[in-house]
């Protein structure tokens, strides 16, 4: 039943797409990635400032960057079950993509009515992040059946690329959008337009999604459940706790392992900064909404740009070579925001920082492809989904206790950013045990 509505659901969309199997899919897939981009830059990025707009403090609007990320983290224990149940990775993804644009609909309420509770922010968040992270581990298994491996170094670049320009797009439109509100004193009537934006955005990308095949689904579904193909008289997959526990056995012994290690260890030292970069901005620098806008939309359309040059460099030196360039240059990030608040300089370091975290994020999407093999992919990334949303809210965890133990001054938040650097300087251990293995 399942199969039959996302059949009927994009039939007048496909109108319009590219003729020819692959080509089509690998398109509405791109459209995906830009729908998507869309919704993160005007609507994920500015949930925090948000709790800031409503008199919520720089550690709150840390868990929320946080806490939801956790949250969905555990909910994603359920995709294999899920996905076996409705006999299809593409229709688990859907649901998944339907149930994030909808969480932008307590936000729109709470921005119209004027005032909103941390809890309720939190709720509201951990539903948005648990759509999100539910639907990846799935996703992933989808897509690696559905781009050849030839093609994956460039493809996901240029995927990549345009999801930074897109994300680059809703943010400037995003911060444009609330300068205006602030200036006319409708600072959170602009978020509910931000927020109904984002969820229309969803709403949009879930279409390109259900315009996409799912090459062998059977197979697909068995392997997301852990299970051969085509082997129908086995007895019932394992539990889903079972089945962390197995991804996590076969990754101590695998080079998932060090990876998954390694990526989690950096989240936890990057986190411990990372989400109090924005109150940095608008509450201790006193940033204008644009101003804040130019400031981090710098790094998104630098991931953008650099992105096909950094595609063909991983094609000469491998996707461990480009882990290596983003993880060492990502280390000394957080203290270059200590010298000077001066916006042309701030601008200059976002270039930097973006060019660092490209080389990075392209390296991993490519990583989980090498050394995680294809039967184990989907129980290895909701391993790492997992340990990565660990990572995040320690992470995040520690850098407010400190923040708030120093007195949310800018002594404090220097501390914060300069333990950040020295926590990512302590996993190039990790880093060294790192190993890419085809499969």
């Amino acid at each position: 039943m399942i199969d039959k509505f996302l059949r009927m659901f994009p039939l007048l969309l496909r109108r319009g797409l590219p003729q020819g199997g692959l080509r089509r899919d690998l398109w509405v897939s791109t459209a995906d990635a830009a729908t998507y981009s869309v919704m993160v830059g005007c609507g994920e990025t500015y949930i925090p400032a948000f709790a800031l707009a409503l008199g919520l403090g720089p550690v709150a609007a840390g868990m929320l960057v946080s806490v939801p990320i956790f949250a969905g983290a555990l909910f994603q224990l359920v995709t294999p079950l899920a996905v076996r149940w409705l006999g299809t990775n593409r229709g688990w993804v859907i649901a998944c993509t339907v149930v994030q644009s909808l969480s932008f609909v307590p936000l729109v309420f709470w921005a119209l009515r004027g005032k909103a509770q941390l809890a309720e922010l939190l709720v509201a968040a951990s539903v948005y992040w648990a759509a999100g992270m539910a639907g990846a581990p799935a996703w992933n298994t989808w897509m690696g059946t559905l781009v050849p491996e030839r093609m994956r170094t460039n493809y996901f670049a240029q995927r990549n690329r345009l999801g930074q320009f897109c994300i680059f797009l809703g943010f400037v439109v995003g911060g444009l959008t609330l300068q205006a509100g602030e200036t006319h004193g409708l600072t959170l009537l602009a978020f509910a337009v931000l927020f109904t934006a984002a969820g229309v955005c969803r709403l949009v990308s879930t279409l390109f999604l259900a315009a996409c095949s799912e090459p062998d689904q059977r197979s697909t579904v068995a392997t997301a459940n852990g299970v051969a193909a085509a082997q129908q008289d086995e007895p019932p997959p394992p539990t889903q706790i079972r089945q962390l526990r197995n991804a996590i056995s076969t990754m101590i012994v695998s080079p998932s392992g060090a990876l998954v290690v390694y990526l989690c260890s950096l989240s936890f030292a990057a986190q411990f900064s990372g989400p109090y970069f924005t109150p940095y901005m608008l509450r201790e620098s006193h940033f204008s909404y644009s101003a804040f806008m130019l400031v981090s939309a710098t790094s998104f359309l630098v991931k953008g740009l650099v992105l096909p040059s950094l595609g063909r460099l991983g094609s000469r030196i491998g996707s461990l070579g480009l882990l290596w360039i983003g993880g060492l240059s990502t280390i000394p990030l957080s203290l270059l925001w200590l010298p000077s608040t001066n916006i042309s300089y701030l601008i200059g370091v976002q270039i930097v920082a973006g060019t660092c975290w490209a080389s990075y994020e392209l390296a991993v999407v490519l990583l989980f492809f090498e050394a995680v093999p294809h039967r184990e992919r989907t129980g290895v990334i909701t391993a790492y989904n997992l340990g990565l949303a660990v990572a995040t809210l320690a992470g995040a965890g520690a850098g407010g206790i400190v923040l708030r133990m120093l007195g949310e001054d800018r002594n404090a938040y220097c501390t914060v950013f300069a333990l950040s650097s020295l926590l990512r300087l302590a996993t190039v251990p990790l880093l060294l045990r790192v190993r890419s293995a085809k499969h």
